[in-house]
């Protein structure tokens, strides 16, 4: 069992556009974007990330907004509901605001003993914020949300799978153990993680396979404290059978990827160097930031890519 992984590090998803995107993450959750740069592959594209002040690992939400890009569908083989700690007592204030908002789907219930609010994103993204006792994590508060409901980053994140045996075995591997089981849904957690500790599997065996679209999640990455241990646990996962990618470096992390037994796409990424490299602090976010093979074209990306406030 590998002992390297300290939680999530960040979740991937698709949008429709990227401005509406930007605003909901930054204006209705409160979130700030402490990286604007582009999608490596395709450099046409936005990669936007927010998170807590400097964009802490367990605390960042990233999209690849491809406009004007179908509607994912609902399914099997992806995550299903990303959830967000908050302070407990401030889910009222969330559900106010979200709904002054406009935002849809809101809903209550309690899932594991705790209160959450569900709701869904612009293009449609399952989200919930749940009350948590003891998160320390600072938040980044402001647009008029203080600390006493911010943000802590993630709590945990669903995968809703055909047959979850597999994907269990996978994460019990990767040091994640059963905890409890609530309404059908197993959840694990990772011991003495970094606050975005849990995953919940929903084992759906009749549903059907999901479509990756606006609103879908393209992948869940998990936090490793370096180079040396991602490498160990490449070297660990390659030997137990699954196909791992190469080291890809990342600019704020180094990554690699593997496909899950269950469809969803996972990647272990490192916590150096951290979103601080190529921009101060306090301006975290502000600036068009590129890969350096894409440099060249910044004249063209900058005249090309939706302005963002």
């Amino acid at each position: 069992m590998l002992n390297q992984i300290n939680g999530l590090h960040h979740v991937t998803s698709m949008a429709a556009d990227a401005a509406v995107n930007n605003d909901f993450f930054t204006n209705t959750l409160g979130l700030r974007r402490v990286k604007k740069t582009v999608n490596f592959d395709e450099p046409s594209v936005y990669h936007l990330y927010y998170g807590d002040e400097v964009g802490s690992p367990g605390s960042v939400m990233t999209y690849f907004p491809f406009p004007h890009i179908a509607r994912g569908r609902f399914g099997t083989g992806e995550v299903g509901t990303t959830v967000f700690s908050v302070p407990k007592g401030s889910l009222g204030f969330w559900a106010e605001r979200l709904q002054a908002q406009g935002v849809t789907g809101l809903g209550r219930d309690e899932s594991f003993g705790q209160q959450r609010l569900t709701f869904r994103g612009p293009d449609g993204d399952f989200f919930a914020l749940v009350e948590t006792d003891g998160d320390d994590r600072a938040a980044f508060v402001g647009n008029g949300i203080a600390s006493a409901e911010g943000i802590r980053g993630f709590h945990s994140a669903s995968l809703r799978l055909r047959d979850s045996g597999a994907t269990e075995e996978l994460l019990g591997f990767m040091g994640y153990q059963p905890v409890d089981t609530h309404a059908g849904i197993k959840r694990l957690a990772i011991p003495g993680g970094n606050g975005a500790d849990f995953i919940d599997i929903e084992t759906v065996p009749d549903l059907g396979r999901g479509q990756l679209g606006a609103g879908s999640v393209h992948h869940i990455a998990f936090s490793v404290k370096d180079r040396a241990a991602q490498l160990a646990v490449r070297n660990a996962l390659l030997d137990t059978g699954y196909q791992v990618t190469p080291v890809i470096d990342r600019d704020y992390f180094w990554a690699i990827y593997f496909r899950t037994p269950g469809g969803v796409l996972f990647e272990i990424a490192t916590d150096e160097p951290g979103f601080d490299r190529d921009e101060d602090t306090a301006h975290l976010g502000e600036a068009l930031k590129l890969p350096i093979q894409h440099e060249h074209l910044r004249g063209r990306l900058e005249a090309s890519l939706q302005p963002l406030a």
